[in-house]
């Protein structure tokens, strides 16, 4: 069956009667793109997409959580539309984004939720600026792991996603991240095509790779005993296919955090947030709403 004969799918459709924003803000000089759903009287949420992404990865979410939060996806440091210093883009660099986007917003702490390297960001800050965090989510997380199979097949379809910004390339780059093929629809590759073949992307997105090189994650990467270290309340949701690790592995990272909840979504690749937003909604706003599993699905 076809896209077309399925019924068109769209990123803008999921946000249908959901009362959102996108917008920038500018923190501390960085121009900074958000999508943004929920009143500001409300407990700050940010989350934070993978290497390579753009909040449109949070597309499915918005709605739901902003009737609990105020929520902001960005677009992180040199992703997205998000500015593009010409730095080596390194764990620490953006964390202080993270932290700069909240002041700009007026908050000093805020519930953290970061998928894959929007994961091992958020994790950093709760080792590291533990006051700057309420509760701390890691979907998929990146920075305990280094594959060298996986770093360098994520680097392969990055690299030539970016310097050729192809109908093929984007799609399949992005297949990479799902379990079911299917949701990579139409709509989803046009808008990250429309991101990767801004001018002078190329050279951004080679920078944004430098932390798949094995002598640069290295120093990049969560201890032991930082993970130990973590006071938030936490949870850590795997998928049964996530192309970068496996459930084990992200048991060990939930064993390691202290009380730590673990879920493990079934037919979910690395976007369970996406590829099955209903069980995904449901399980992250009752852990930041401090209420028990309503699905009978932690470990």
């Amino acid at each position: 069956m076809t896209e077309r004969e399925r019924g068109f799918a769209s990123v803008w459709a999921d946000l249908t009667g959901v009362s959102f924003s996108q917008g920038y803000i500018d923190a501390n000089g960085i121009r900074t793109r958000y999508l943004s759903s929920g009143s500001t009287d409300k407990p700050l949420l940010l989350l934070l997409h993978g290497v390579g992404g753009h909040a449109e990865a949070y597309s499915r979410n918005l709605g739901s959580h902003g009737e609990h939060f105020w929520v902001v996806a960005i677009d992180m440091l040199g992703h997205g539309w998000t500015d593009k210093p010409a730095i080596d883009y390194q764990v620490a660099d953006y964390a202080r984004h993270v932290l700069d986007v909240m002041r700009a917003l007026g908050r000093d702490r805020a519930h953290l939720s970061g998928e894959s390297l929007g994961g091992w960001v958020a994790t950093y800050l709760a080792v590291h600026h533990p006051e700057a965090v309420e509760r701390l989510v890691l979907n998929t997380s990146g920075g305990w792991t280094a594959h060298p199979e996986v770093m360098a097949r994520l680097k392969r379809l990055s690299n030539e996603a970016a310097a050729d910004p192809s109908w093929d390339r984007i799609r399949a780059r992005l297949e990479f991240l799902m379990f079911d093929k299917t949701m990579v629809t139409d709509d989803l590759v046009e808008t990250r095509r429309a991101i990767y073949a801004q001018p002078g992307f190329a050279e951004t997105m080679a920078r944004i790779m430098c932390l798949q090189e094995m002598e640069i994650r290295r120093p990049n990467m969560i201890t032991e005993d930082q993970y130990r270290s973590i006071k938030a309340p936490s949870m850590v949701i795997w998928t049964s296919h996530d192309p970068t690790a496996t459930p084990e592995e992200g048991r060990q990272i939930a064993e390691m955090i202290p009380d730590a909840r673990y879920v493990v979504m079934n037919h979910c690749g690395h976007w369970p947030q996406y590829e099955d937003a209903d069980v995904f909604n449901r399980l992250h706003i009752a852990f930041l709403r401090g209420e028990a599993d309503p699905l009978g699905l932690v470990a």
